[in-house]
């Protein structure tokens, strides 16, 4: 594979829809039989007592001198994902330079047990930086499939290029993840970013493709317990296109609130009956344990996702957790959004973000962030568009301008971080977000109210979902045909805003020189075509020391 780091240093080697709660929750559906249908949503096995690697392979975070591996062994038959069941198992892993794994550069082994869901990580070091590598797992004669991973340029390297994927909101039950098979195909990313929304808490049918089910996700109900979002995660897992992508390159992902339950705060959530449901802080624990055993993802700063990688001199990226810390979202009209006591980031972290902006010494900052921090005012929309959008971002369908669930229901927070940008000439920053099920480009302006005579502080690409319903999907109209209507009443409302698609699906590819950051977007033909076809739509740039948005005409 072409080596896509390109350095002047020579190589050392190779938010979302939500449906509204039901009226009542059977809570007894948490609890039950897991052995039935959790079975038969896994591949076929060859032999029940051979162990087997039915989840693929993963690798992320990628460092200067190493990268986290992981993998999930299934050592007999009814350990599945969740049960609790089976013996410990040793699993050992090779890593090198070559994909005949002949030149081994690390091994070792581990014993995978039922108390991490056999799961398995492995965090090596001691790799060249910039350089590929190839790995595999083993247990009791069985060998995972190989894969390529990637560690990140030397901190001082003069990186004269990246690119990364960039994907969002993957519903198991609205469609196929093509965007992930494109994306493996490539050959050419040096990463790939997922910026929230892995998987979805909903029970089956509570959330398709515009209210129908592509394919049906397991447990059939809503996920509750560790059990439960341990199954929700090695069904993802089984997905052959997911599978393909984490076998291409590695991963640097943090969680939305899916990963959770719909519109996640420190306290509770949106999607979350307290009492019927349980207690919050032990469902959040349950999530949180989950997503660790079964990502290829370092746990951060308190057991969460917020954390900073580098990539030589070109670029860091800062990455967010945007739902441990925050206050509740507010009721609209209630005059509280401004308050300085709200918060959706939290002292600690909006400190850590500040201080690595203005210590950077790269090219570019990038900041891997949830929800979209650009301000949106929704306009002179009718009233048959005003209440579908409304509906996808969480508004009151009577229709005030504020997403309380984004950056602005947390205004202090927000004029707090922007104005840190200004006052320190801190440029060349670009937020990278996703969870709202749309494609934009955005200027971050100081003052949005006088923008353009106001500065831009940054800039933000957000990428539209995998899978999940978007506007066109809530209206049930033909693809396209609300972006055509909305898009020049969403800009002429948000003068910061040079590009929005409220309809398509679809992915995003990054692209980091010097002179430019470049986003690509990609569309899918149809999500509930397990072959779908993917084509290039738009291409939206800023320009070092700009902070500004503009639009390119070919993709890179």
């Amino acid at each position: 594979m072409t080596s896509r780091y390109r350095s002047s240093e020579a190589p050392q080697g190779p938010n979302s829809p939500s449906p509204r709660r039901r009226t009542v929750v059977k809570a007894a559906a948490a609890t039950a039989v897991l052995a039935g249908p959790l079975a038969a949503a896994l591949p076929a096995r060859a032999a029940a007592d051979t162990p087997a690697f039915l989840h693929g392979v993963a690798s992320g975070d990628p460092l200067p001198d190493g990268v986290l591996l992981w993998t999930r062994v299934t050592p007999t038959a009814e350990a599945i994902p969740g049960s609790g069941l089976g013996p410990d198992t040793e699993v050992s892993w090779v890593v090198a330079r070559d994909k005949a794994l002949t030149n081994i550069v690390a091994k070792g082994s581990t014993t995978a047990t039922a108390a991490t869901d056999h799961t398995v990580k492995a965090d090596i070091r001691g790799l060249a930086p910039a350089t590929d590598y190839y790995f595999r797992f083993s247990a009791g004669g069985t060998d995972s499939p190989m894969a390529r991973t990637r560690t990140a340029p030397a901190a001082d390297a003069a990186v004269t290029g990246l690119r990364f994927g960039v994907v969002s909101c993957a519903n198991w039950e609205a469609g196929y993840f093509s965007s992930y098979r494109h994306l493996a195909a490539r050959g050419d990313l040096d990463a790939w970013l997922h910026l929230g929304d892995y998987i979805y808490e909903y029970g089956t049918g509570e959330y398709g493709a515009r209210g129908t089910v592509v394919r049906q996700t397991a447990p059939t109900h809503e996920i509750l317990t560790l059990a439960d979002y341990r199954t929700r995660h090695g069904k993802y897992k089984t997905d052959p296109d997911l599978q393909a992508l984490h076998a291409k390159a590695p991963v640097v992902a943090i969680w939305d609130d899916h990963e959770f339950a719909n519109d996640t705060w420190s306290g509770g959530a949106e999607n979350h009956t307290e009492g019927t449901e349980g207690a919050w802080p032990a469902r959040q624990a349950a999530a949180k344990q989950a997503y660790f055993e079964w990502m290829p993802v370092r746990p951060a700063i308190a057991g969460t996702t917020y954390r900073r990688l580098r990539f030589g001199k070109l670029a860091d990226l800062s990455l967010l957790d945007l739902r441990s810390f925050r206050s509740q979202q507010v009721a609209v009209g209630n005059g509280t959004v401004d308050d300085p006591d709200r918060t959706i980031t939290g002292r600690a972290q909006l400190d850590w973000l500040k201080a690595g902006l203005k210590t950077s010494d790269t090219t570019w900052r990038l900041v891997g962030n949830s929800v979209m921090i650009s301000p949106f005012a929704i306009g002179s929309l009718s009233a048959d568009l005003l209440k579908p959008l409304a509906k996808l971002l969480g508004l009151p369908q009577e229709g005030l301008a504020l997403n309380t669930d984004q950056w602005d229901g947390y205004t202090d927070d927000r004029r707090e971080l922007l104005a840190h940008l200004r006052s320190n000439a801190i440029g060349n920053t670009v937020f990278l977000t996703g969870d709202i099920h749309m494609a934009w480009a955005n200027d971050v302006p100081v003052d949005a109210g006088t923008y353009p005579l106001s500065a831009s502080a940054a800039t933000e690409f957000v990428v539209t979902s995998v899978t999940s319903d978007n506007l066109d999907d809530i209206v049930k109209v033909p693809e396209g045909t609300l972006t055509a209507i909305a898009s020049p009443i969403i800009r002429a409302a948000n003068r910061h805003v040079h590009f929005v698609d409220t309809d398509r699906h679809g992915y995003g590819v990054l692209d980091i020189t010097a002179e430019r950051a470049q986003m690509d977007y990609y569309v899918l033909s149809d999500r509930t075509n397990a072959e779908a076809t993917s084509a290039w739509a738009r291409s939206y740039r800023t320009r070092t020391g700009t902070q500004k948005v503009e639009r390119t005409y070919d993709p890179v």
